[in-house]
């Protein structure tokens, strides 16, 4: 039980960086986009967005290998 709650958390933990990095990536993008930041800058912050999107998939990996040992 508890380990079920500790895995809930973990899943909504990911799932709330992912909604965050959204909304960030696309923030940046608009503001930069509007502010005329330089391309160099806003693929910046396109690769940190990619980058926190692969932490998300190796994270939500981890849970689903981890849920999945718990079965057997």
């Amino acid at each position: 039980m508890k380990d079920d709650l500790e895995t809930a958390k973990r899943a909504r933990n990911v799932g709330v960086v992912i909604a965050l990095t959204m909304i960030g990536w696309m923030g940046a993008q608009l503001f930069g986009a509007s502010l005329g930041l330089p391309p160099r800058l806003v693929f910046v912050f396109d690769a940190i967005a990619l980058l926190v999107f692969v932490w998300a998939l190796a994270a939500t990996f981890r849970i689903w290998q981890k849920r999945r040992d718990e079965r057997k």
